[in-house]
């Protein structure tokens, strides 16, 4: 790792631990997002994207392992559908634990194991998973890249991410499915 790689995790990881609210880099599009279990930064970023407390947050674990610490129920798929999917896949499970209250509204969960470097080594580093929803306000067009962040966003986060701001690439949104337990399941976003 070199060296502004190492201090943006420790700035990043410090943010978290404070309960702040961070706009970052994910293995799809930008993102804000917080610590999954600290309730009270989960109401921020509700508040920083002006979006309603109905909706959902995604949640990012740095490893398939770390589901069953979330997960009350983790079908024995879901590890096979993780390994073989050809993209970023967030997965809905019906009943989640150990995490904010406010992170779904009807106990489900939509959880993603990250690929991302920078995400992983957060995620690790601070010993929670973290939330996920698009660096964008509540019914604007989601950023694909860092340059299509609004300004009003940027100042609204309380932590922005110094890495990749350069970074042209056209990154996707994850695929979703929700998980059955019997090992069934359906595409809710492709």
């Amino acid at each position: 790792m070199n060296k502004a790689f190492e201090e943006e995790i420790e700035r990043t990881v410090t943010a978290l631990k404070a309960g702040k609210t961070i706009l970052y880099p994910t293995d799809t599009i930008w993102g804000v997002g917080c610590d999954a279990t600290n309730s009270r930064a989960c109401d921020r970023v509700f508040e920083v994207k002006q979006r309603p407390a109905n909706k959902s947050l995604i949640v990012l674990v740095d490893s398939a392992e770390r589901l069953k610490d979330y997960v009350v129920d983790v079908p024995a798929i879901t590890f096979d559908l993780i390994a073989h999917a050809s993209k970023p896949l967030s997965i809905v499970f019906a009943q989640s634990k150990n995490l904010a209250r406010n992170i779904s509204s009807d106990g489900s969960v939509c959880i993603r194991v990250v690929k991302n470097e920078f995400c992983q080594e957060v995620i690790r580093r601070l010993g929670k998973p973290i939330t996920s929803t698009s660096a964008n306000l509540s019914g604007q067009p989601s950023a694909m890249i860092y340059s299509d962040i609004s300004e009003e966003l940027k100042k609204a986060v309380d932590y922005e991410v110094q890495l990749y701001h350069d970074s042209f690439a056209k990154p996707k949104s994850s695929t979703i499915i929700r998980l059955n337990a019997d090992n069934t399941f359906e595409i809710l976003r492709q």
